[in-house]
Protein backbone atom coordinates (compact mmCIF):
# COMPACT_ATOMS: atom_id res chain seq x y z
CA UNK A 1 0.00 0.00 0.00
CA UNK A 2 2.76 2.58 0.96
CA UNK A 3 4.99 1.70 -2.43
CA UNK A 4 1.53 2.80 -4.29
CA UNK A 5 0.92 5.78 -2.58
CA UNK A 6 4.59 6.72 -3.43
CA UNK A 7 4.57 5.39 -6.82
CA UNK A 8 0.94 7.63 -7.40
CA UNK A 9 3.07 10.56 -5.77
CA UNK A 10 6.02 10.43 -7.70
CA UNK A 11 3.46 10.32 -10.77
CA UNK A 12 1.83 13.48 -9.92
CA UNK A 13 5.11 15.58 -9.18
CA UNK A 14 6.97 14.34 -12.58
CA UNK A 15 3.38 15.47 -14.49
CA UNK A 16 3.29 18.74 -12.23
CA UNK A 17 7.15 19.77 -12.22
CA UNK A 18 8.11 18.43 -15.33
CA UNK A 19 5.53 19.85 -18.18
CA UNK A 20 5.71 19.14 -22.08
CA UNK A 21 7.93 21.60 -23.70
CA UNK A 22 7.04 23.15 -26.71
CA UNK A 23 9.71 24.56 -28.44
CA UNK A 24 10.81 23.25 -32.33
CA UNK A 25 8.67 20.49 -32.51
CA UNK A 26 5.38 20.11 -34.10
CA UNK A 27 3.31 23.03 -35.48
CA UNK A 28 -0.67 24.10 -34.46
CA UNK A 29 -2.10 21.99 -37.36
CA UNK A 30 -0.53 19.12 -36.71
CA UNK A 31 -1.42 19.38 -32.76
CA UNK A 32 -4.84 20.39 -33.72
CA UNK A 33 -6.20 16.53 -34.13
CA UNK A 34 -4.11 15.33 -30.86
CA UNK A 35 -6.12 18.14 -29.12
CA UNK A 36 -9.37 16.93 -30.15
CA UNK A 37 -8.93 13.64 -29.60
CA UNK A 38 -7.80 14.88 -26.09
CA UNK A 39 -10.95 16.28 -25.96
CA UNK A 40 -12.65 13.60 -27.00
CA UNK A 41 -10.65 11.30 -24.43
CA UNK A 42 -12.45 14.23 -21.54
CA UNK A 43 -15.38 13.92 -22.85
CA UNK A 44 -15.68 9.98 -22.28
CA UNK A 45 -13.69 10.09 -18.89
CA UNK A 46 -16.14 12.37 -17.80
CA UNK A 47 -18.85 10.04 -18.45
CA UNK A 48 -22.27 10.83 -19.86
CA UNK A 49 -23.97 12.01 -16.34
CA UNK A 50 -20.84 14.57 -15.56
CA UNK A 51 -20.17 16.08 -19.06
CA UNK A 52 -21.59 19.82 -18.91
CA UNK A 53 -20.24 21.08 -22.23
CA UNK A 54 -17.24 21.30 -25.06
CA UNK A 55 -15.47 24.50 -25.63
CA UNK A 56 -14.74 25.69 -28.65
CA UNK A 57 -10.71 25.92 -30.08
CA UNK A 58 -9.58 28.79 -28.54
CA UNK A 59 -6.59 30.39 -31.01
CA UNK A 60 -3.93 32.85 -29.36
CA UNK A 61 -1.38 34.46 -31.81
CA UNK A 62 1.82 36.82 -30.70
CA UNK A 63 3.50 34.15 -28.24
CA UNK A 64 7.42 33.35 -29.56
CA UNK A 65 8.31 30.00 -30.15
CA UNK A 66 12.20 31.49 -30.56
CA UNK A 67 13.44 34.66 -30.44
CA UNK A 68 13.15 35.01 -34.23
CA UNK A 69 9.90 33.27 -34.60
CA UNK A 70 6.15 34.05 -33.81
CA UNK A 71 4.17 31.14 -32.68
CA UNK A 72 0.69 30.47 -31.81
CA UNK A 73 -1.04 28.33 -28.78
CA UNK A 74 -4.50 26.50 -28.88
CA UNK A 75 -6.85 25.75 -26.36
CA UNK A 76 -10.00 23.97 -25.66
CA UNK A 77 -12.16 23.24 -22.27
CA UNK A 78 -13.89 20.51 -21.42
CA UNK A 79 -16.52 21.43 -18.33
CA UNK A 80 -17.75 18.95 -15.78
CA UNK A 81 -20.27 18.82 -13.24
CA UNK A 82 -18.96 18.41 -9.79
CA UNK A 83 -21.07 19.12 -6.97
CA UNK A 84 -19.16 21.43 -4.00
CA UNK A 85 -16.85 19.00 -1.92
CA UNK A 86 -16.62 16.49 -4.52
CA UNK A 87 -14.06 17.91 -6.91
CA UNK A 88 -10.94 15.80 -6.00
CA UNK A 89 -13.54 12.70 -6.11
CA UNK A 90 -14.49 13.90 -9.71
CA UNK A 91 -10.91 14.68 -10.83
CA UNK A 92 -9.18 11.37 -9.45
CA UNK A 93 -12.35 9.55 -11.19
CA UNK A 94 -11.43 11.28 -14.76
CA UNK A 95 -7.84 10.48 -14.32
CA UNK A 96 -8.28 7.02 -13.22
CA UNK A 97 -10.38 6.49 -16.93
CA UNK A 98 -7.94 8.57 -19.19
CA UNK A 99 -5.11 6.30 -20.88
CA UNK A 100 -1.97 4.98 -18.71
CA UNK A 101 0.07 6.73 -21.38
CA UNK A 102 -0.95 10.17 -20.12
CA UNK A 103 0.98 9.50 -16.51
CA UNK A 104 -2.70 11.29 -15.69
CA UNK A 105 -2.68 12.17 -11.50
CA UNK A 106 -4.57 14.72 -9.27
CA UNK A 107 -3.03 16.47 -6.22
CA UNK A 108 -3.12 20.19 -4.31
CA UNK A 109 -3.06 23.18 -6.39
CA UNK A 110 -2.75 26.83 -5.17
CA UNK A 111 -6.80 26.86 -4.85
CA UNK A 112 -7.71 23.43 -4.52
CA UNK A 113 -7.07 20.03 -6.04
CA UNK A 114 -5.74 20.06 -9.60
CA UNK A 115 -5.91 17.06 -12.42
CA UNK A 116 -2.41 17.22 -14.50
CA UNK A 117 -1.69 14.81 -17.76
CA UNK A 118 0.49 14.73 -21.08
CA UNK A 119 -1.89 14.17 -23.75
CA UNK A 120 1.40 13.05 -25.95
CA UNK A 121 3.00 15.13 -29.06
CA UNK A 122 3.59 17.97 -26.25
CA UNK A 123 -0.28 18.73 -25.64
CA UNK A 124 -0.69 19.48 -21.82
CA UNK A 125 -4.29 18.70 -20.00
CA UNK A 126 -4.72 20.37 -16.51
CA UNK A 127 -8.00 20.44 -14.70
CA UNK A 128 -9.39 22.55 -11.53
CA UNK A 129 -12.25 23.47 -9.93
CA UNK A 130 -14.06 26.56 -10.80
CA UNK A 131 -16.13 27.09 -7.26
CA UNK A 132 -19.99 26.69 -8.80
CA UNK A 133 -19.96 23.08 -8.99
CA UNK A 134 -18.52 22.48 -12.01
CA UNK A 135 -14.61 21.63 -13.02
CA UNK A 136 -12.78 22.83 -16.05
CA UNK A 137 -10.09 20.87 -17.81
CA UNK A 138 -8.26 22.35 -20.59
CA UNK A 139 -6.11 21.00 -23.16
CA UNK A 140 -3.49 23.10 -24.38
CA UNK A 141 -0.66 22.83 -26.86
CA UNK A 142 1.72 26.20 -25.55
CA UNK A 143 3.43 28.37 -27.99
CA UNK A 144 4.39 26.03 -31.50
CA UNK A 145 4.74 27.25 -34.63
CA UNK A 146 1.63 27.80 -36.69
CA UNK A 147 2.45 25.75 -39.77
CA UNK A 148 -0.72 25.62 -42.06
CA UNK A 149 -3.22 26.89 -38.63
CA UNK A 150 -5.87 24.77 -36.91
CA UNK A 151 -8.89 23.86 -39.01
CA UNK A 152 -11.36 22.20 -36.77
CA UNK A 153 -13.53 19.03 -37.64
CA UNK A 154 -16.49 20.20 -39.99
CA UNK A 155 -19.66 19.80 -37.59
CA UNK A 156 -22.13 17.33 -38.68
CA UNK A 157 -26.02 17.56 -39.23
CA UNK A 158 -27.75 18.83 -36.18
CA UNK A 159 -29.00 16.44 -33.53
CA UNK A 160 -30.74 16.29 -30.31
CA UNK A 161 -28.47 18.72 -29.13
CA UNK A 162 -30.09 21.39 -31.14
CA UNK A 163 -33.74 20.70 -30.35
CA UNK A 164 -33.07 20.77 -26.39
CA UNK A 165 -31.23 24.20 -27.29
CA UNK A 166 -34.20 25.80 -28.64
CA UNK A 167 -36.51 24.52 -26.61
CA UNK A 168 -34.38 26.33 -23.29
CA UNK A 169 -33.90 29.68 -25.24
CA UNK A 170 -37.58 29.18 -25.38
CA UNK A 171 -38.20 28.85 -22.14
CA UNK A 172 -36.05 32.09 -21.38
CA UNK A 173 -38.18 33.90 -23.92
CA UNK A 174 -34.62 34.87 -25.98
CA UNK A 175 -34.61 34.57 -29.75
CA UNK A 176 -33.43 30.85 -31.04
CA UNK A 177 -30.02 31.02 -33.28
CA UNK A 178 -30.82 29.81 -36.86
CA UNK A 179 -27.75 27.94 -37.08
CA UNK A 180 -26.09 27.50 -33.67
CA UNK A 181 -22.15 26.80 -33.17
CA UNK A 182 -21.43 23.11 -32.69
CA UNK A 183 -18.13 21.54 -31.68
CA UNK A 184 -17.34 18.23 -31.85
CA UNK A 185 -14.52 16.10 -30.49
CA UNK A 186 -14.17 12.35 -31.64
CA UNK A 187 -15.17 9.74 -28.82
CA UNK A 188 -12.52 7.28 -28.22
CA UNK A 189 -15.00 3.93 -29.25
CA UNK A 190 -16.06 6.19 -31.85
CA UNK A 191 -18.95 8.56 -33.12
CA UNK A 192 -18.84 11.91 -31.33
CA UNK A 193 -19.52 14.01 -28.51
CA UNK A 194 -21.19 17.50 -29.29
CA UNK A 195 -21.79 20.89 -27.77
CA UNK A 196 -24.78 23.11 -29.58
CA UNK A 197 -24.02 27.03 -28.03
CA UNK A 198 -25.29 30.29 -28.05
CA UNK A 199 -24.61 33.14 -26.99
CA UNK A 200 -26.90 36.08 -26.50
CA UNK A 201 -26.52 39.73 -25.05
CA UNK A 202 -29.00 41.94 -23.21
CA UNK A 203 -32.80 40.81 -23.49
CA UNK A 204 -35.78 40.04 -21.64
CA UNK A 205 -35.09 39.56 -17.93
CA UNK A 206 -34.63 35.71 -17.18
CA UNK A 207 -34.22 33.61 -14.40
CA UNK A 208 -33.11 29.98 -14.27
CA UNK A 209 -36.71 29.10 -12.97
CA UNK A 210 -37.88 29.06 -16.10
CA UNK A 211 -35.96 25.98 -16.92
CA UNK A 212 -37.19 23.97 -14.21
CA UNK A 213 -39.91 22.76 -16.20
CA UNK A 214 -37.84 21.69 -18.35
CA UNK A 215 -35.59 19.72 -15.80
CA UNK A 216 -38.55 18.57 -14.40
CA UNK A 217 -38.05 19.80 -11.42
CA UNK A 218 -34.97 17.83 -10.93
CA UNK A 219 -31.50 19.97 -11.86
CA UNK A 220 -28.17 18.79 -12.08
CA UNK A 221 -26.68 21.95 -10.79
CA UNK A 222 -28.50 25.46 -9.33
CA UNK A 223 -26.01 27.56 -8.17
CA UNK A 224 -27.28 30.80 -9.43
CA UNK A 225 -26.33 32.15 -12.47
CA UNK A 226 -25.45 28.63 -13.32
CA UNK A 227 -28.34 25.76 -13.86
CA UNK A 228 -27.69 22.48 -15.58
CA UNK A 229 -30.19 19.87 -16.20
CA UNK A 230 -30.89 16.80 -18.39
CA UNK A 231 -33.21 16.31 -21.13
CA UNK A 232 -33.30 12.89 -22.29
CA UNK A 233 -29.56 12.45 -24.12
CA UNK A 234 -28.32 16.28 -23.35
CA UNK A 235 -27.18 17.73 -20.81
CA UNK A 236 -28.33 20.97 -21.07
CA UNK A 237 -26.36 24.30 -19.34
CA UNK A 238 -27.23 27.87 -18.33
CA UNK A 239 -25.51 30.96 -17.12
CA UNK A 240 -27.86 33.74 -16.96
CA UNK A 241 -26.71 37.42 -16.27
CA UNK A 242 -28.03 40.66 -16.94
CA UNK A 243 -25.74 41.11 -19.24
CA UNK A 244 -25.90 37.87 -21.06
CA UNK A 245 -27.28 34.54 -21.60
CA UNK A 246 -25.15 31.34 -22.41
CA UNK A 247 -26.38 28.78 -23.32
CA UNK A 248 -24.45 25.16 -24.06
CA UNK A 249 -26.45 21.32 -25.18
CA UNK A 250 -24.46 18.36 -25.18
CA UNK A 251 -24.57 15.28 -25.90
CA UNK A 252 -21.48 12.99 -24.59
CA UNK A 253 -19.29 9.88 -25.81
CA UNK A 254 -21.62 6.51 -25.62
CA UNK A 255 -20.96 3.80 -23.36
Amino acid sequence: MAWAVLLAGLTWMSVRDDPPTVREQRSLDQAGPVVDRAVGELAHAAGVAGLLELGPARIASGCRVTPFEDGARLRREVGVLAATGDEQAVLAGIAERLPATWRAGVGPGLDGPELRADAGEFVAVEGRPTVDGRVRLVVDTGCRPVGAGYTPAPATAAGPETAALSAALGALDRPADAAPELVTAPCPGGGLARTAWSANGPGPAASPAALAPLAGNAPLLDQPPVYAYRSGAVTVLAEISPDATRLAATVGCPG
